[in-house]
C-alpha cells in the first residue's frame, strides 16, 4: 500500500516537517527482509525542543476549549478511524508483524478507549466541600497539568499510542508523542487522523526516533510529564532522569506473569488460556503469559494437552490466512527468544517442542520463532525470572496452593495473575494473594477493558493507571478554590 511521504516526517505545529539534521532510519517488515515500509525521520534534541515549544504555544487555547469541546475533537478522530480500520490494520501487520486479526482486533481497541475517553468529559469535574466560614463556597476542580510527552512502545503501536494521546488531549494537555522507531507508520497515520479531524496546530505533535529524541523529551523544561510504556531500564532512566526537576511520571512496565493452573482446574480451559496467552501475538504483550505455574499433581495431564496444541502452531507472516503465531518484531527479539532458550536448558529445563528459528520451504527471511515449551524450569532460574518477550512458555512445578502462589509471586513484576480452579474459596484467595495489577480467575490472563485500569504492581508500574477514570490522576492536577461571598 502506497503512503504519502509527509507520513515519514515528523508533525510539528500543524507541518510535517523532516528532523533537522536530515538523518532517517529504515523501517522492515519482520515478515519479509525484502520488503522496506520506508525511511522515516531520526530525530534529536533541536526537534524536540521545537515540538515542545509548539505544544507549549498552543496550551492556553486547547485548555480554554473546556473538556465537552475537546471530546468533539476525539469524536471525529473516532469516525475517521473506523473509516480507515482496514488501513491500520494492514499498516499494523506489515511493520509490527501481528496477525491481520490480531491488528483488527488492536484497531477495535484503541476506537474502544478513545470512545470511552470522549464520554468522560461531562465527569471531569469537582466537588463541592462544606467551608468552616460563614458566607464561604468550597469546591475543588481539576487542570490539565501543562504538555506531556507521550513515548509508546512497538507492540501495541495504535493502542497504546491512542490510550495515551487521547485522555492527554481531552484533559486539556499538549503532547509530543514519541513512538518506537520500529513501528513509525502507524503513529504518524494516528496523528493524521487527529489532524484531519481539526486538532489544532500544536496540540499533538509528532516527533520520530530513537534514544536520542527521548532523552531530549525528558531533559526539556518545558515538558510537565511523561508517560512511558515499554522496558524497566528504560523506565527506571526516565523517571531518574527527570526526577531532579520533579517531572511527573506514568510507567508501565514489564511483566512475568503466570497462569496457576491448580489440581482441581479444568484443563482444557487452562491449556486453551495458555496457548493464547503465550503465543499470541508471538507473546509480545506486558500481560502475555510466560509462566504455567502447575501444580505437580496434574502436571503430566495438563502437558499431554497442551504440546500437542502448540507444536502444531503454523507460523507465518501476519497476512498469511493460515498463520496463527506471527513473527517477533526484529532480529534482536529473535536472538533474545532463542538466547532464552539456551539459558533456561544450562539450568537444567526440558524443551518439549519448537526452541528453535521457524524455517520452513516458501517462509520469507524473517524474525520467526517456533512456539516453544520448556519444562523442568527451576523456579529461580532466569527464564522463570526474567521477561522473554517472545513465544517461549516456562512450565514450573507446583507443590500444592500455597506453593504456586509463592511462585507465582517470586519475581520482581507484577503485571498480570491468573488462576484455574474450581474452589470459589481458591479463586478469591488466588486475587487476594496475587501481587499484580491486573488478575483474571478461569479465563486468559491477557486482554482489558478500556474502562478499567490498566495497570501493574511492583516493578511493572510506577504512577496512575493508563485508560479508566483513574488515568486522570496522571493528565489533571487538584485545585481547591474559597469564595467568599
Amino acid at each position: 500500500m502506497a503512503q504519502s511521504q509527509h507520513l515519514r516526517l515528523n508533525f510539528i505545529d500543524g507541518q510535517w516537517v523532516p528532523a533537522e539534521s536530515g538523518l532517517t532510519r529504515e523501517n522492515i517488515n519482520p515478515a519479509d527482509f525484502t520488503d522496506a515500509v520506508g525511511e522515516f525521520a531520526e530525530s534529536g534534541g533541536v526537534d524536540v525542543d521545537r515540538a515542545v515549544d509548539a505544544a507549549r504555544a498552543a496550551l492556553p487555547g486547547w485548555r480554554g476549549l473546556g473538556p465537552i469541546k475537546r471530546a468533539a475533537y476525539l469524536a471525529r478522530a473516532g469516525a475517521l478511524l473506523a473509516e480507515r480500520a482496514e488501513e491500520f490494520a494492514a499498516v499494523i501487520t506489515r511493520e509490527q508483524g501481528k496477525l491481520l486479526a490480531e491488528a483488527r482486533g488492536e484497531v477495535a481497541r484503541a476506537r474502544a478507549v478513545l470512545d470511552f475517553t470522549a464520554g468522560q468529559a461531562r465527569l471531569l469535574g469537582g466537588v463541592t466541600a462544606p467551608a468552616e466560614d460563614e458566607r464561604t463556597f468550597a469546591y475543588t476542580f481539576r487542570r490539565p497539568i501543562g504538555v506531556v510527552g507521550l513515548v509508546s512502545p512497538w507492540n501495541f503501536p495504535l493502542a497504546i499510542p491512542m490510550w495515551k494521546v487521547a485522555p492527554a488531549l481531552l484533559s486539556g494537555c499538549t503532547a509530543v508523542l514519541k513512538p518506537s522507531p520500529l513501528t513509525p507508520l502507524t503513529a504518524a497515520l494516528l496523528v493524521e487522523v487527529f489532524q484531519e479531524a481539526g486538532v489544532p496546530d500544536g496540540v499533538l505533535n509528532l516527533v520520530q526516533g530513537d534514544v536520542a529524541a527521548g532523552e531530549a523529551l525528558v531533559a526539556n523544561p518545558g515538558v510537565a510529564g511523561i508517560s512511558f510504556t515499554g522496558s524497566l531500564a528504560v523506565g527506571t532512566a526516565i523517571h531518574t532522569g527527570g526526577a531532579h526537576r520533579l517531572l511527573r511520571t506514568q510507567l508501565e512496565l514489564g511483566g512475568k506473569n503466570a497462569v496457576v493452573v491448580c489440581d482441581d482446574a479444568d484443563l482444557d480451559r487452562a491449556v486453551d488460556a495458555v496457548v493464547h496467552g503465550a503465543f499470541g501475538q508471538a507473546g509480545q504483550r506486558c500481560s502475555a503469559t510466560s509462566r504455567a505455574v502447575v501444580d505437580v499433581r496434574v502436571r503430566e495431564e495438563f502437558l499431554e494437552r497442551l504440546v500437542p496444541r502448540v507444536a502444531a502452531l503454523r507460523v507465518g507472516p501476519g497476512d498469511d490466512p493460515d498463520s496463527q503465531v506471527c513473527p517477533v518484531v526484529n532480529t534482536v527479539r529473535r536472538d533474545a527468544a532463542l538466547a532464552a532458550v539456551a539459558g533456561a536448558q544450562h539450568d537444567g529445563g526440558k524443551v518439549l517442542c519448537g526452541g528453535g528459528p521457524e524455517e520452513r520451504e516458501g517462509l520469507p527471511e524473517g524474525c520467526y520463532v517456533q512456539p516453544t515449551v520448556i519444562r523442568d524450569v527451576p523456579w529461580d532460574s532466569e527464564l522463570a525470572q526474567e521477561e522473554v518477550f517472545g513465544p517461549v512458555l516456562a512450565v514450573v512445578d507446583a507443590d500444592g496452593f500455597d506453593d504456586a502462589m509463592r511462585i507465582a509471586n517470586s519475581v520482581r513484576y507484577g503485571m498480570s495473575g491468573t488462576v484455574f480452579t474450581a474452589s470459589q474459596s481458591r479463586a478469591f484467595e488466588a486475587v487476594e494473594r496475587f501481587e499484580a495489577g491486573m488478575l483474571h480467575v478461569n479465563r486468559p490472563g491477557v486482554g482489558a477493558y478500556a474502562h478499567l485500569p490498566h495497570t501493574g504492581a511492583k516493578a511493572s508500574q510506577y504512577g496512575p493507571p493508563e485508560c479508566s477514570p483513574q488515568v486522570w490522576e496522571f493528565y489533571t492536577a487538584w485545585h481547591s478554590a474559597c469564595i467568599g461571598y
